[in-house]
């Protein structure tokens, strides 16, 4: 019997030969044929009771009606967007900060996104929105299916309706930002060379009310190959300004002070430090070492001074913050006239606040948050000029639901807002930490959620993400509480390099020449679980989402003998191709340019795509893309999962028509999506939990 002719292509010596490219034809005919022959397979493959009832345990967790209503406040008032059963897409509405204090809140609607998306018939999701400072009127962004691409269009909350002939911006990547009530600083890639290769805009423009926006005056344009260029107005800096912040890359960029005319100054700041400026003060977060002043500072140092003197020369930065090797930087953010610094040290999170008095900045610990789990602080207002200094914090770990917390400006003993009740019976469970060593012998930590006695059986459930600096700490997960934890799993969260969780050396570690050393340390936690008699291969069900999707397929090709199943979400996965797609062009700093002979020599390795090869034992994997994700391309997901069938394996693949760069544009789309992977996963570990 003739065996079928298996299709090895595209491989490491001939990347570009891919008969797979018609698969990057978003909605091409026999693209979309061929998605929804996938889909109708892996919905009946993975389809059961336990499935079905996961789904509607699920919908009800992010539906439920007692969950936090999250706020920010705008004019005095609180603003929220709320969505559950009966309003999927949403409700925009707010309510006076005296009975949501209470408890009692009597929220006043003021876009209904469900009516809004029926009258106007399209899949409507809410962008955000953008107030003009002491008036009625907002610039309101609304996707597609839930794609980054926006529409922008005025909105009168006065009147409750959209601005007859008021400002109105087609679809495209981007923002606007209030100059005065008859002037928009548009940075939107709309209209023909206003989009940079990855995308973003490359331009901000002055566009005046009752004018068409393709012809609006460009105060300040960027170069084509650079990732972008956005404009800000501060409404509370005395005389106008607006803030160009030009990024040449991800991690690099300039910002530029100026007014409606254009850019006046360029800050005199290394291109790989994070500047935020608000009023007269200036804050600046190294990325690498600078010597400024007469002195050398670290990278993660947190450094703070006049923006006028150093407009005017001066560079005496006072020194906030310094690192250590394990005390890693996260964020500086303004609030009021304070600067906050979050921090971890050693993954226990906290937060300094520093005042300036007339002898120089005072430190404070932000009262009342815990030392362990997840704790996340941000300001009350969402506009700065409106700011006066209060906090809300956001506390958690992968047991305790979430609570909310206002700091008041003094800083004194925080107020509860609001408790979560739990969503998951954590009875029999407990958080511990532990370290695998990687293989050039880094330790690596990971948390571990689940039963106290080690079986070797346990179904694990495993996770990471390891790039572009982003951390990922222990929160609490109700959807994997409700569908893996309370029935007996356990869930592991790896802190590989390539995160933040250590500060820019760790993530400096993992990206580049260092992906593939993230992807060794996933394996790494894989192996210590098993070693530490919790599990065994079969049992280790795997989930990473966009980067943390390239890091699974590299799973599948790396290190196939260490898992039971892989659930691939969203992913990055052909990195010959991926600048082309897209925004991939705004990641060649995370991963190198494919282009570079140089760099393709450690990229080639870890592109799953190429390496992929007949007659290896992979285990079963889900890959799940959206279509409307204009962020990472669905035909990566796409690709690889033909590459896969064409080399005589069988992989699962989803892929629902909406959703962005997530698992879809409502509640009930994402717990399918959710359902559908938990049990794909938990087949394909032959774990059938009790009911």
């Amino acid at each position: 019997m003739n065996q079928p002719l298996l299709d090895p292509r595209p491989t490491l010596q001939q990347p570009d030969d891919d008969p797979h490219l018609w698969l990057e034809e978003i909605d091409g005919a026999e693209a979309l044929a061929w998605v929804e022959a996938r889909n109708a397979e892996t919905v009946a493959r993975v389809s059961d009771a336990i499935m079905g009832r996961d789904r509607d345990a699920a919908l009800a967790i992010l539906d439920r009606p007692d969950r936090i209503p999250m706020v920010a406040r705008r004019g005095g008032l609180l603003y929220n967007l709320w969505r559950d059963a009966e309003h999927p897409l949403g409700l925009w509405r707010r309510t006076d900060e005296a009975s949501y204090r209470a408890g009692t809140p009597e929220w006043d609607i003021l876009l209904d996104i469900d009516a809004l998306a029926a009258a106007e018939g399209e899949e409507w999701v809410w962008g955000g929105a953008n107030g003009l400072p002491g008036s009625h009127l907002v610039l309101i962004k609304l996707s597609r299916g839930g794609g980054d691409a926006v529409v922008i269009r005025e909105f009168d909350l006065s009147t409750r309706r959209f601005v007859a002939d008021g400002f109105v911006l087609p679809e495209a990547k981007g923002s606007g930002d209030w100059l005065d009530r008859d002037t928009v600083i548009l940075s939107s890639a709309f209209g023909e060379g206003m989009a940079t290769r990855a995308g973003y805009s490359r331009t901000v423009r002055l566009w005046r009310r009752g004018t068409d926006p393709s012809e609006a005056t460009v105060l300040f344009e960027t170069a084509p190959e650079n990732m972008g260029l956005w404009g800000g107005v501060e409404h509370d800096a005395g005389p106008e300004r607006v803030v160009f912040a030009e990024r040449t890359g991800f991690f690099d960029g300039f910002i530029h002070l100026g007014d409606r005319t254009g850019p006046k100054h360029r800050l005199d700041i290394p291109s790989d430090a994070e500047v935020s400026v608000q009023g007269d003060g200036l804050a600046v977060r190294t990325r690498s070492e600078w010597e400024v002043g007469g002195l050398t500072h670290a990278a993660d140092t947190v450094l703070a001074m006049s923006l006028s003197a150093f407009l005017a020369g001066d560079r005496d930065f006072a020194v906030l913050w310094e690192p250590s090797v394990r005390r890693a930087l996260q964020n500086v953010f303004w609030s009021g006239s304070r600067l906050v610094v979050d921090a971890l040290d050693d993954l226990r999170p906290g937060y300094i606040a520093f005042g300036r008095d007339g002898s120089g900045w005072k430190p404070r610990d932000l009262p009342g948050l815990p030392a362990i789990g997840s704790v996340s602080v941000w300001p009350l207002d969402a506009e700065p000029s409106e700011a006066d200094g209060t906090l809300l914090a956001l506390t958690q770990d992968p047991l305790t639901p979430p609570t909310l917390l206002s700091i008041p400006p003094d800083l004194s003993a925080p107020a509860i807002l609001r408790t979560t009740a739990p969503s998951f019976d954590p009875a029999g469970l407990r958080v511990t930490r532990h370290e695998a060593i990687s293989a050039d012998g880094t330790p690596i930590p990971y948390v571990q959620t689940g039963p106290a006695d080690a079986s070797g059986e346990a179904p694990v459930h495993l996770t990471a993400y390891g790039g572009f600096q982003i951390s990922l700490l222990p929160t609490y997960d109700a959807v994997l509480g409700k569908l893996w934890l309370e029935k007996g799993g356990t869930g592991v969260v790896a802190n590989i390099r390539g995160g933040g969780e250590f500060g820019t050396h760790w993530h400096q570690a993992g990206r580049r020449e260092g992906k593939a050393l993230a992807h060794d340390d996933f394996a790494a936690v894989a192996a210590d679980l098993v070693a530490r008699g919790v599990t065994r291969p079969g049992r280790i069900a795997a989930q990473g989402g966009s980067n943390g999707g390239l890091l699974i397929a590299n799973m599948l090709t790396r290190y196939p003998e260490r898992f039971g199943a892989l659930f691939c979400t969203i992913p990055l996965i052909d990195m010959r191709r991926y600048a082309k797609l897209l925004a991939g062009a705004s990641w060649i700093a995370e991963y190198g340019d494919p282009d570079i002979a140089e760099d393709w020599d450690f990229l080639g390795p870890i592109s799953a795509y190429h390496m992929a090869e007949a007659g290896r034992p992979y285990p079963p994997i889900l890959i799940a893309t959206t279509r409307r994700d204009d962020r990472v391309h669905p035909g990566h997901a796409r690709k690889m999962a033909e590459k896969l069938r064409a080399l005589g394996y069988d992989p699962a693949f989803y892929e629902p028509a909406a959703g962005g760069h997530g698992y879809g544009k409502d509640n009930a789309e994402k717990a399918a999506f959710l359902a559908l992977g938990m049990a794909f996963l938990r087949r394909s570990i032959d774990w059938e939990p009790a009911a």
